[in-house]
């Protein structure tokens, strides 16, 4: 097992991979709620895929441009993790 620190520097990796990877996705679909909802206060339209639609195409578009950089972000965190003092025989 690895000592204090560095299961605390692992901790800090974790929600910093976190954030770097769940960010963009949630802030798109939370700008574009948003701009929808308040789209549907001005209208008075209330309709349930009126909201899930745009959210849904705007992670998608998220997903389909900064994928790889997500998935680079990701495996960054892993092979940090599993070569470090935290990886398996250590």
């Amino acid at each position: 097992m690895g000592d204090a620190v560095s299961m605390s520097a692992a901790g800090h990796d974790a929600l910093k991979t976190i954030v770097l990877v769940a960010g963009p996705l949630l802030g798109s679909i939370m700008a574009v709620g948003i701009a929808v909802s308040v789209l549907q206060a001005a209208t008075q339209i209330n309709e349930a895929t009126l909201s899930f639609v745009p959210k849904f195409l705007s992670a998608v578009v998220v997903i389909a441009v900064g994928g790889a950089w997500l998935l680079r972000q990701l495996e960054a965190f892993f092979i940090t993790i599993l070569s470090g003092p935290l990886g398996p025989g250590s």
